[in-house]
């Protein structure tokens, strides 16, 4: 049996940290995740070992008090013997104590030999039981990926047969929808029937208002035509003068009977070859009134012609009576004679004012328009007398300051960079909002005088039209940068805008177009300046010089026509558009032609304005380039002599280039775009 020793060693070793643990010999059988189960326990052979080995070598109890703890030290301390005990008795317990140490130690020894043994077989087992983990894991692991396929076929099964399904109600919508798509069209097709129909009956409606309106405008023609030979018929019996009056006056006036005639069989065959077509056109119309406008130049001048032939006559009968101032009113007529070069326009220009009307023949509506100008320039004119007149030193300086604010940008103006034309704009826009202007070192304000804006506006357009008649006049490509400030200021200025146009007429009245005719006292020279020359000493400028000048300004008139201001916001229409040359044009070819001055400004507007107007009114404007070409162009022919052919000749040439290539191109100095990107000076 077991000696209280070895039941306290065994308790010691219970109690120590290894024999706290807890060992399962048969963990194999159980779940191997279960890491939480107690495995570990004491071996049973624990009690065997001390049963069969310790207490075969264990002696007498009764003589050794105690055995020493595996944990004592090697020196072992016996129990203190009696007084009685003999020295062997002490030699056997010493010989007992060390046989129990060896005995002890033989124990200590066995134990560690079977922990070491317990130990591999725990890895072996622990080896074994991760192999089995891996195992298990590998087959958790092949049964979810097996899983997973099953929920991707079962999914892929379901997204088809939602495929499917929603294929089927495509389907079924789309036989939905051709069948109500088929309904629509059969609507659609009775619809377009009654449509059809009704459109027949709209069409055979406007065929007959259109006829009927035709019929009308025909009837309308053929009272107008029939008014125009009764007109002509009358002028012709007019002109029929007796014979023997003609003799009395010594006249021959037989070849205006004869045109007259030959007038009244063209006008009688047009309204008969009318009369068989069945209706009149417009130029038929214009023909009767070409006709009669002919018609009342033979009265006009057979009633010039008699007039003069009777004052003759009578300066004859005149000169009989009184032989002695003869020599004298022969001697002053020569005078005359001798003054006339010196005062009169050029010879072309006195025949056509002699012939009286050729001149006014704008409509009632463009002279109405040019006397209410020259009424409006009048009055800023009368307004502005006591600034321009003043003979005051300080109202002089003040005048003298203000016309240089304004006139001096306007000469600055150049087509060198559009920053340069911008910063011109802005000095005279600036001055007329009432902001200072600084020129000549000297600050300038409107505010310095009451009747500042006005006198400014006036000398602003003369400064405008003066650098038309002298820059332009010499130098075309400056129209465009010019005609770009005063466009800019007419539209932002009308009273600026009025004055330019004002002056413009005044300096050139072809640009009204009006030919002013000569009237019974008025002074030649006075006559001459109302013709656009001007006159010095009583020295008329030559021809070119004045064609020169008249050029220039028909030049900046058309490119003011046509340009706007790129800077601005161009919401509304343009304050002098295109319609007012469209309006100048077919003026002009409906006046009397005058020799060289009616060619060379045909041709300046048409090569500065063509292009501009082919692009505005397209096929209209060639219409009239046309009937320009074919009609009016001759009529120039007529009246221009061999010295005067320079003009004609450009026109001519001009007209058919235009007419073969069927364009006319941008003219010289035209601003592009690009232009107005370009700064420097």
């Amino acid at each position: 049996m077991p000696s209280k020793r070895d039941w306290e060693t065994l308790e010691a070793l219970k109690n120590s940290p290894k024999g706290r643990l807890q060992y399962n010999r048969d963990w194999s059988s159980e779940n191997p995740l279960d890491i939480n189960e107690p495995t570990v326990v004491l071996s049973e052979y624990s009690a065997w070992v001390l049963d069969n080995v310790v207490n075969r070598m264990e002696p007498d109890s009764s003589s050794v008090e105690r055995l020493p703890s595996p944990e004592d030290s090697t020196s072992i301390t016996p129990t203190e013997p009696d007084n009685c005990c003999s020295e062997e008795s002490v030699k056997e317990v010493e010989s007992s104590s060390k046989l129990r140490m060896d005995k002890a130690m033989e124990v200590e020894g066995s134990i560690l030999l079977f922990e070491k043994a317990q130990k591999m077989k725990v890895k072996e087992e622990l080896q074994a039981r991760l192999d089995m983990c891996d195992q298990f894991s590998k087959s958790i692991a092949e049964k979810s990926a097996e899983q997973l396929k099953r929920f991707e076929e079962m999914m892929e099964l379901k997204h088809r047969q939602e495929k499917h399904q929603l294929l089927e109600e495509l389907e079924k919508g789309s036989k939905e929808a051709l069948g109500q798509q088929e309904k629509l069209k059969e609507e659609h097709r009775h619809r377009a029937k009654l449509l059809t129909l009704k459109l027949r009956e709209a069409e055979q409606q406007r065929q007959q208002e259109m006829e009927r309106v035709r019929q009308e405008e025909g009837r309308e023609r053929m009272r107008r035509l029939c008014f125009l030979q009764q007109e002509v018929l009358r002028l012709v019996q007019k002109i029929q003068v007796d014979y023997k009056q003609q003799e009395a006056l010594r006249v021959d006036l037989s070849a205006y009977g004869h045109r007259g005639n030959q007038i009244c069989g063209i006008l009688s065959s047009v309204i008969r070859s009318s009369s068989e077509r069945g209706y009149l056109t417009q130029d038929d119309v214009n023909l009767g009134e070409r006709s009669l406008q002919e018609m009342q130049k033979l009265a006009s001048t057979i009633e010039k012609e008699l007039a003069e032939a009777e004052q003759r006559k009578k300066a004859e009968e005149a000169a009989a009576k009184e032989k002695q101032k003869e020599a004298q009113l022969q001697q002053q007529q020569e005078q005359q004679q001798q003054a006339k070069p010196q005062t009169l326009a050029p010879a072309q220009v006195q025949k056509q004012s002699r012939q009286e009307g050729l001149q006014k023949k704008a409509s009632k509506g463009t002279l109405q328009q040019f006397l209410e100008l020259q009424k409006v320039l009048e009055l800023c004119q009368k307004a502005c007398e006591d600034l321009a007149t003043c003979k005051d030193p300080q109202t002089k300086k003040i005048r003298a300051d203000l016309q240089r604010a304004v006139t001096t940008p306007v000469s600055q103006i150049s087509s060198v960079s559009g920053s340069q034309v911008k910063d011109t704009f802005e000095k005279i826009n600036n001055f007329l909002m009432g902001k200072p202007a600084v020129s000549a070192g000297k600050t300038i304000l409107l505010s310095q005088h009451p009747l500042s804006l006005d006198f400014v506006c006036l000398k602003l357009a003369e400064k405008l039209v003066s650098q038309g008649e002298e820059e332009v006049a010499s130098h075309h490509e400056s129209a465009f940068p010019i005609a770009s400030v005063a466009s800019a200021l007419w539209e932002r200025y009308p009273k600026v805008g009025e004055l330019f146009l004002a002056n413009l007429h005044k300096k050139c009245p072809y640009a009204v177009p009006f030919y002013p005719s000569f009237k019974e006292g008025t002074p030649v020279e006075e006559y001459q300046r109302l013709l656009g020359y001007q006159v010095k000493d009583s020295i008329v400028e030559q021809q070119d010089s004045f064609l020169k000048r008249m050029s220039g300004m028909i030049r900046l008139y058309a490119a003011i026509m046509q340009v706007r201001w790129p800077y601005g916001t161009n919401k509304g229409s343009h304050p002098h558009g295109l319609n007012h040359g469209w309006h100048w044009l077919a003026q002009m070819v409906n006046m009397e032609p005058l020799s060289d001055i009616t060619a060379t400004l045909l041709f300046d507007f048409l090569e500065v304005c063509g292009n501009a107007m082919i692009k505005q009114y397209q096929d209209q404007f060639w219409k009239l380039l046309f009937l320009i070409k074919d009609q009016y162009f001759p009529m120039i022919e007529k009246i221009t002599t061999s010295t005067e052919m320079g003009s004609a000749s450009r026109l001519k040439h001009f007209l058919e280039g235009a007419v073969r290539r069927r364009d006319i191109p941008l003219p010289k100095g035209y601003l592009q775009p690009s232009f107005w990107r370009t700064s420097g000076y």
